[in-house]
């Protein structure tokens, strides 16, 4: 019988919702315990935000980047409670490396908290509110999209940020360049290009500045080596030295997800297992488009963790 190698994912931004985790917290007190550490650190009430909204204020980068980091770590420490496996290896998609970096015991949960809310802070205060925008390219491949982004970007700054799966890409920039963009789009064979509801153009040059300041602020947080060996998002390697890692963070913030290589290099390393930790089942969904011969499968409430628990031979 194959051996499982289990690899845990944590999302990031775009997987909130109002009411998320509630199933779980209804059979698990950990999930309100680790909102209330959040909370604690926070100055406001993280759990009552993320259960009664209003999911336009959820939505705001600056509540939801803390907001998945405690959904995330919440759900690892139940999956760990419930008699889950130790994975073999972790990563997070954007937001959620530093979720990995806490489950990895790289990162303190409270230190995280504090940093993550920083992150935020300063990414929402490196571009004028409206200014940035953030799509998806459903349809083209990887390099058809970079081109359209080079035919489209004229003056103003427009990427390709986020390499989500065969197929699928996220481009960033400024409003005006990435509205050209998708009206471009269907011209160059894409069969969608949608608007992202996000007001933070991620991953791209304008966080450049904000990068710099995060730089200074991870400065300060202490990091251990990971007990469990992380992927990175920038560079799709492991990096064990604290400088190492805090340098992986900072160009993440200004440089593109490299989410299939992340995947992919999980899957080469011998994982055949994965637990994407948190609310929805993004990961799990693009996880399937890059490599359709593993087994992946999220955890997001009671029945879907017994479900991962008994799928997984775990």
């Amino acid at each position: 019988m194959q051996e499982t190698r289990l690899g845990l994912l944590f999302p990031g931004q775009g997987s909130q919702s109002v009411g998320m985790l509630a199933d779980l917290a209804a059979d698990y007190a950990l999930i309100a315990e680790t909102f209330a550490e959040a909370s604690e650190v926070l100055g406001y009430d993280l759990w009552q935000l993320c259960q009664q909204g209003p999911q336009a204020r959820l939505n705001e980068t600056v509540h939801t980047q803390p907001a998945m980091l405690a959904a995330g770590v919440a759900v690892w420490r139940v999956w760990q409670s419930a008699g889950g496996a130790t994975p073999t290896v972790v990563a997070g998609h954007s937001l959620g490396e530093y979720t990995a970096l806490v489950c990895a015991g790289s990162l303190a949960f409270g230190d995280a908290v504090t940093i993550v809310a920083e992150r935020a802070r300063l990414m929402q205060a490196a571009v004028p509110a409206g200014s940035g925008a953030m799509a998806a390219i459903l349809g083209l491949d990887d390099d058809a999209v970079r081109q359209l982004c080079a035919d489209q970007a004229a003056d103003d700054v427009l990427e390709a940020v986020n390499f989500n799966a065969p197929g699928q890409v996220v481009i960033a920039g400024q409003r005006t360049a990435v509205e050209r963009a998708l009206a471009a789009a269907k011209a160059a064979g894409a069969k969608r290009a949608v608007l992202l509801p996000v007001s933070v153009p991620s991953h791209c040059r304008l966080m450049s500045t904000a990068a710099q300041a995060l730089g200074q602020a991870l400065a300060e947080v202490p990091l251990q080596k990971p007990t469990i060996p992380v992927i990175h998002n920038v560079d799709a390697g492991r990096h064990n030295e604290a400088e190492d890692i805090r340098r992986a963070l900072v160009n993440q913030l200004h440089a593109p997800v490299l989410w299939v290589d992340t995947v992919r290099k999980m899957v080469a390393d011998g994982t055949t297992v994965f637990v994407e930790a948190g609310p929805g089942k993004v990961l799990a969904g693009l996880g399937k488009r890059i490599e359709r011969t593993v087994t992946v499968l999220p955890v997001f409430d009671s029945s879907s963790l017994m479900k991962a628990l008994a799928e997984g031979n775990l």
